[in-house]
């Protein structure tokens, strides 16, 4: 009998599936010990990187051999995965969402048209309900699409407010949107046709939210010019410091305007399941369109975004196409996913969603998102403690923003601060047990401690926090 080696037998696949799940489950067991950042030096890491750019062999390899070559390129790397990630926005990415996407990838049903795999598409599509009409609180009728992340998810809300708004001709369109919005929020806008000039940077207010009162003189400035205002993006959870937008007054401004309402809630969007967070997050329901990352509050695996927009057939109006050679996909109950955005081809995606929430139930992610907010006010309020420390704003959601306090009022002495917060960066960093980011709020060099993953408890947030203390003493001495 003829051997193809594309199609293992059985016995072969699970060999190999047994070799993969135990590197899989020794590595996830040994996250906490494994350092925060690659341990790799300059060369040894540029040695690596050269090594990986050869092209694939003729002949085949050996399969425990190739995995301990992965587990090397893995281990170069910042540990994502891990409880020390505090940088950025993490995404630990569950176990059980991975164990749906390698059962995704095997069976490797089509997503695009329902008709295909009918019943993954409403497994999908009550993922999506589930977070327009549960998360969310959009009417009844609402929905959207997975995409890859949350820049797919903006361009394409931009794309259905621009054909809503505007029609075929994008000449005077214009977007609102704030300094601390996502750079993808001024990047759909250039790809959907708008010109960078009719990309405005409304004001914010002291406490870093944008101005609505600005906000309406900007766009009744711009409609006296004879621009077009179209669309205004509001952020529910800002990447800089976790801030979000007064809703429900721009909600006002967007519907007396006529302009469409987009709220950019990939970070926050999912603390709604809590208590606090829908308190803190109120106005979704009166947005057109919302972008949600479930690859960071719902802990998924990079690469699971969404949309999800109160009038599906605005969407399906600004992404359908056909073609002679989809004649055969008939109609069904559930909503063509490839007719709601850009993408026709791609995978089941609401498997890696589903499986973790069917088998944990929301409460359990309810339950980790209120952990998360609680580890962030006691990150602000330690740090409020350390008399070298200026902490300028008590946390909305799960980002504390931080630096090194100023001698006096002066700007050189803001100056000297600032270096001296790039310097204390690099010594938390140095430790590797975590890793924060930084960025520049109001002209200011600013540390973040961002607390998102799943697998962060206090035991590791208490550590930051020594760590944290006792380099920001150290600066007073260095």
């Amino acid at each position: 009998m003829h051997y193809f080696p594309l199609e293992p037998d059985r016995a072969a696949m699970t060999e190999m599936g047994r070799f993969v799940l135990d590197r899989v489950v020794d590595r996830t067991e040994r996250l906490a010990a494994r350092p925060a950042s690659s341990p790799l030096g300059p060369q040894a890491e540029a040695d690596l990187v050269e090594s990986f750019l050869a092209p694939p062999p003729e002949r085949g390899g050996d399969l425990k051999a190739l995995l301990a070559r992965l587990d090397e390129a893995a281990d170069c790397a910042v540990e994502t995965a891990g409880p020390g990630h505090l940088a950025y926005i993490p995404g630990g990415g569950l176990y059980a969402a991975a164990l749906a996407e390698f059962y995704n990838r095997a069976v490797n049903r089509y997503g695009g048209l329902a008709s295909v795999a009918p019943a993954l598409a409403a497994l999908e599509e009550s993922v999506i309900r589930w977070m327009a009409q549960e998360v969310c609180g959009l009417p009844e009728g609402s929905g959207g699409l997975l995409t890859s992340g949350g820049s797919m998810a903006t361009f394409s809300a931009t794309v259905a407010a621009r054909h809503h708004r505007l029609g075929e001709d994008l000449a005077g369109g214009t977007v609102y949107t704030t300094a601390f919005a996502h750079h993808s929020v001024a990047k759909a806008a250039r790809l959907a046709g708008i010109r960078a000039a009719h990309i405005r940077t409304v004001p914010h207010t002291p406490d870093l939210r944008m101005d609505p009162q600005a906000a309406a003189a900007m766009i009744r400035a711009d409609r006296d010019a004879g621009l077009r205002p179209f669309l205004l993006v509001a952020t529910a959870g800002t990447t800089d410091t976790g801030t979000v937008d007064p809703l429900p007054q721009l909600a006002d401004l967007a519907r007396r305007e006529a302009v469409w309402f987009h709220v950019d809630a990939a970070y926050g969007g999912f603390f709604r399941l809590t208590a606090r967070g829908a308190k803190c997050l109120a106005g979704f329901e009166e947005a057109d369109s919302i972008t949600l990352d479930p690859h960071k509050t719902l802990f998924m695996p990079f690469g699971t975004g969404a949309l999800v927009v109160r009038d599906i057939a605005a969407l399906h109006a600004a992404h359908d196409g056909t073609g002679s050679y989809l004649q055969d996909m008939g109609a069904g109950s559930v909503p063509d996913s490839g007719r709601l955005g850009p993408e026709l081809t791609h995978e089941i995606r609401g498997l890696r969603a589903w499986l973790p929430l069917h088998l944990h139930g929301v409460d359990a992610f309810r339950e980790a998102l209120d952990e998360k907010l609680d580890l962030a006010e006691h990150v602000h309020d330690t740090l409020c403690s350390v008399a070298e420390l200026e902490v300028p704003q008590r946390p909305d959601l799960s980002t504390v923003i931080f630096r090194v306090r100023p001698a006096d009022g002066s700007r050189a002495a803001a100056e000297r601060a600032d270096e001296a917060s790039r310097r204390l960066l690099e010594r938390i960093n140095g430790h590797r047990r975590i890793v924060l980011s930084s960025t520049v709020v109001d002209s200011r060099y600013s540390l973040r401690v961002c607390v998102v993953s799943h697998r962060t408890h206090h035991d590791r947030i208490a550590e930051a926090l020594e760590i944290i203390t006792a380099e920001a003493k150290r600066h007073t001495t260095a």
